[in-house]
Formats: C-alpha cells, structure tokens, sequence
C-alpha cells in the first residue's frame, strides 16, 4: 500500500521503522512484494508533494529495480471490478485506490497487506505495519 512505501523513504513517518524492518525481514525470506501501477502512481504523487521530487525520483528507481517487487497493471477487467467494489461500498472510507488493492488481493488470494491502513482490516485483510 501507499502507506508502506511512503514510509520506507519518509524518515519522519511514525511507520517508518517498522516499514523499514518489515521489507528487510520479507528479503531475507525472499518473499515477493506486489504492488500496482495504481499504488505507485499515488506513492510517488505524495513523495513528491511532502518530501521532494528528488526523493519521489529515487523511490521509483528503487521500486523498478528491486527483484523482490512485482507491480500489477489495474487492466480493464480489474478496474471494472473495482467501480462495482467502490459503488457497493460507497458508505466506507475506501479510497478507489484501496479498492483497486482489495480487487488485485482477492484475485490473488492474498491475505497480508504491507500497510497502515485500517481500510485494509475492515475489507478482511491483515494489515503487517502497525494501524493508523
């Protein structure tokens, strides 16, 4: 999620420690992190609006560069899947965003979500950073 990734560079995060030590740990297991174009697109959008562009630029270099993440494309049919999951939950505080993650998480019966977002856990998911 967004949240993790912003924490990873935002070295005055409240998350940022464990951000930090929740990628290390997924290494050295060499676990995959996947990740959508959606979720970098907003990452990078707010690096550069509260740190720095310089700092939104070494992030995205980061991300392309690492074996350990996988980044998704939300196609047509997932987009598709996440209006009609925004729409049904319209009454909750899911961003659009968040319901792209959920749509992507189900298709690929992930459980475990690298956030702070309490979004995550209300749509059945286990956040693995502390909650916001």
């Amino acid at each position: 999620d967004t949240s993790f990734f912003f924490a990873l560079v935002a070295k005055r995060d409240p998350a940022h420690r464990q951000a930090v030590k929740a990628f290390a740990k997924l290494l050295r297991a060499r676990c995959r992190v996947i990740t959508t174009d959606y979720i970098v697109d907003e990452t990078l959008t707010l690096t550069k609006a509260r740190i720095n562009a310089r700092a939104a630029l070494a992030l995205l270099d980061r991300i392309e560069r690492s074996e350990a993440i996988n980044l998704e494309d939300i196609a047509p049919h997932r987009f598709d899947t996440a209006k009609a999951f925004f729409v049904k939950h319209a009454d909750h505080g899911y961003s659009f965003t968040d319901c792209t993650s959920f749509v992507l998480m189900r298709e690929l019966r992930m459980t475990q979500a690298l956030t702070t977002d309490r979004h995550f856990i209300e749509a059945g998911f286990e956040a693995l950073l502390p909650v916001a």
